[in-house]
C-alpha cells in the first residue's frame, strides 16, 4: 500500500457479510479495500473451530441466495454442516467470485476516524497500514469479540488451554486425556457433547443451565439433494415471510387455547422434528405470554428428566432464572445423556464458585479439579463488542464506544447520528441481530446497495440519520422488546455478560422480526430515504 490508499468504500471484516457486501459494490463499480484480521476468509467459520461447531439453521437456508449458478453447483452434505463445510463453502465463494484480490488479511483495524473536511472516513490497522474511502461498512459480526472470565490464576496453568473462538488451526486430541470446559452456553454445549466421547474424563464447569433442544442432524442423500435445489426458491421464500428467517413460522393458536393432551402432542412433535421448529415454529405466544411460556418451560423440565439418570444432576441442568426460549436456544445431539457417562462429571459454580486457576487445574470453593487440557467457552462481548474493539470517531471526535456506553442508539440499526457515511450491517438494533443471519445479512446489504446506488445518481457523497429518526427507532426497538419475554431473561440479546459486569443492561437485537423489519427499511427507501440528511 501507499501511505494513504483511497477507496470509494472500505469494509471492514470478510465473514458472509463482509463477503457479499463486496461482491454487491463491484456490481456498483466501485472500488473497494475489505480489510480482516483473520489470515482467509469465513469470519465465525474461520475463527470457531472447536469440536462440534456447526449450524443450528438447516444449512441450504444458511448459504447465499445471490446466485442461481451456486446454489446448483454447492451441495451441502448433511442438513445442519460442521465448521469445516462451511469454511469450504465460503472459501468455494470466495474462489468463484475472486474475492480475495479486494481483501486485505491479518489487517486488523485499530481506529476509524471521519474526517469532516473531506467527508472521508480515514483508517489505521494494528501494523501501521493506513487508507481512506467514502463510505464505511462495518461487517464485525454480533459474536466475534470473545471474552475471558477474570480469574486468578489464569497464566499460570500448566497445560493446554483454549477460548472456543480462537481455537488452533491443528487438531486437538483429547484421547486420555483430563477435560475441563468453563461455561454451558451454545457453544459449550456443541463441545462438551465432542470432548465427552474420547476424553479419559470430562469436568463441566456450568454457571447458568440453558434449555437445549435436539437438533435431528442427518446426511442429506442424493433424492433429497434434487429436492433441496429444485425448491430454492420456495425455501427463500418461506425464509423471507418468517419471523427469525428460519424455515419455521409460528403456531397462530395460543398455548392456552388447546387442551392439554393436544399441546402435548404438538410439542412432542416439535422435539421429535430437525432444527428450530420447537422454538420458531412453537405456538405464537410461547415468548410474549408468561403463562404459555411456563406451560412450555414445564415440558422441556420433563424432557430433562427423562434424559438425565441422576435426579440431583437433571435438576442443576434445569434452568432456573429464564424461561424456555427467551434465550437463542442451543441444538444439541446427546447433551444430556453426557451427564450419564461415568467420566463425566458437573460441577456447578453457583453452589461453589471458581475461585482461581492452578498449574494445575480450577480451584472452586469446595476442590481443585486436575485437567491437563482447559476449554474456555465463555462467550462474547456481543454485538457492540466488536464495534468497541475499534477506536471509532465521528464529528467532533466523539468515539462511538462514548456514544454507545448507555446502550446503542441507531436508525434500521444500520447508522448512528454524528457518524456519516458510516453503515453497520447486522449491527444493534437490526433483525440481522437475531435471525438466520444469512437471510438478514442479504436483506442488510442490499438495502446499502441500493443505498449507495441511489447516492451516486442523484449526487450525494453524505448521509447520516435525523436524530429524531434515531430517536423513534431506538424507542421502538425498546418497546417493541418490551412485549417480549426476551427482554425480561439475562442474554446477550439484552447485553448480559458474567465476564463484563460493567456493562449495562439494555436490549441489543430487534425484536419485530425480519419481514416487519424489511418492511420498514423498504419504505423508508421508496420515500426518498426518509429519516436520514443526504447531501
Amino acid at each position: 500500500m501507499t501511505s494513504v490508499d483511497r477507496y470509494d468504500a472500505i469494509v471492514i471484516g470478510a465473514g458472509i457479510a463482509g463477503m457479499y457486501q463486496l461482491v454487491r459494490l463491484r456490481e456498483l463499480g466501485l472500488s473497494v479495500r475489505v480489510f480482516e484480521s483473520g489470515s482467509d476468509v469465513g469470519g465465525t467459520w474461520y475463527w470457531n473451530r472447536y469440536p462440534g461447531a456447526r449450524f443450528d439453521s438447516e444449512s441450504y437456508s444458511y448459504g447465499y441466495s445471490f446466485s442461481d449458478e451456486l446454489l446448483q453447483e454447492w451441495e451441502w452434505s448433511e442438513h445442519f454442516a460442521p465448521q469445516p463445510e462451511t469454511l469450504r463453502y465460503l472459501n468455494f465463494v470466495a474462489d468463484k467470485f475472486d474475492l480475495r484480490k479486494d481483501i486485505r488479511f491479518e489487517s486488523r483495524v485499530a481506529s476509524a476516524t471521519f474526517d469532516e473536511a473531506e467527508s472521508s472516513w480515514k483508517i489505521e490497522t494494528e501494523d501501521g497500514r493506513r487508507a481512506r474511502a467514502t463510505f464505511l461498512i462495518t461487517a464485525v459480526g454480533p459474536l466475534s469479540a470473545p471474552t475471558l472470565p477474570s480469574f486468578e490464576g489464569m497464566e499460570d496453568f500448566r497445560g493446554e488451554s483454549h477460548h472456543t473462538a480462537r481455537w488452533p488451526h491443528e487438531p486437538v486430541d483429547f484421547s486420555g486425556k483430563r477435560v475441563g470446559v468453563i461455561g454451558t452456553g451454545a457453544t459449550g454445549v456443541q463441545v462438551i457433547q465432542e470432548v465427552a466421547k474420547t476424553a479419559a474424563h470430562l469436568t463441566v464447569f456450568q454457571r447458568t443451565p440453558n434449555w437445549c433442544a435436539p437438533l435431528h442432524n442427518a446426511p442429506i442423500d442424493a433424492n433429497t439433494q434434487a429436492e433441496i435445489k429444485a425448491s430454492y426458491p420456495e425455501i427463500f421464500r418461506r425464509c423471507r415471510e418468517s419471523h427469525g428467517g428460519f424455515l419455521h413460522s409460528p403456531d397462530p393458536r395460543s398455548v392456552l387455547e388447546v387442551s392439554a393432551e393436544e399441546r402435548e402432542a404438538f410439542w412432542e412433535k416439535r422435539y421429535a422434528e430437525p432444527g428450530f421448529g420447537i422454538w420458531m415454529g412453537n405456538f405464537f405466544d410461547i415468548l410474549v405470554n408468561q403463562d404459555a411460556n411456563d406451560l412450555m418451560s414445564e415440558f422441556m423440565r420433563r424432557k430433562i428428566r427423562e434424559r438425565v439418570k441422576d435426579p440431583e444432576i437433571a435438576e442443576k441442568l434445569t434452568p432456573k432464572n429464564h424461561g424456555f426460549g427467551t434465550r437463542r436456544v442451543p441444538l444439541e445431539t446427546g447433551y444430556y445423556e453426557v451427564y450419564n457417562q461415568d467420566n463425566v462429571l458437573l460441577v456447578d459454580v453457583l453452589e461453589a464458585p471458581i475461585q482461581r486457576i492452578t498449574p494445575k487445574g480450577v480451584k472452586t470453593r469446595d476442590a481443585e479439579y486436575e485437567v491437563d487440557i482447559l476449554i474456555y467457552a465463555t462467550g462474547f462481548d456481543a454485538i457492540t463488542g466488536a464495534f468497541d474493539r475499534i477506536d471509532i470517531r465521528g464529528q467532533g471526535g466523539r468515539s462511538l464506544r462514548e456514544k454507545w456506553a448507555d446502550g446503542p442508539r441507531t436508525y434500521l440499526g444500520l447508522q448512528t447520528v454524528g457518524f456519516p457515511n458510516l453503515l453497520t450491517l447486522v449491527g444493534p438494533h437490526n433483525a440481522a441481530t437475531f435471525c438466520n443471519i444469512p437471510r438478514c445479512i442479504e436483506q442488510n446489504v442490499d438495502w446499502v446497495t441500493k443505498l449507495l446506488s441511489y447516492m451516486h445518481d442523484e449526487g450525494f457523497g453524505h448521509i447520516e440519520p435525523r436524530r429524531e429518526a434515531e430517536e423513534d427507532w431506538t424507542k421502538h426497538v425498546y418497546e417493541i422488546a418490551s412485549l417480549t419475554l426476551l427482554s425480561k431473561a439475562e442474554s446477550w440479546f439484552t447485553g448480559v455478560n458474567q465476564n463484563l459486569p460493567e456493562k449495562k443492561r439494555t436490549f441489543l437485537a430487534y425484536a419485530g422480526g425480519s419481514p416487519a423489519y424489511g418492511a420498514k427499511c423498504d419504505e423508508v427507501a421508496a420515500s426518498g430515504y426518509d429519516g436520514f440528511v443526504l447531501r
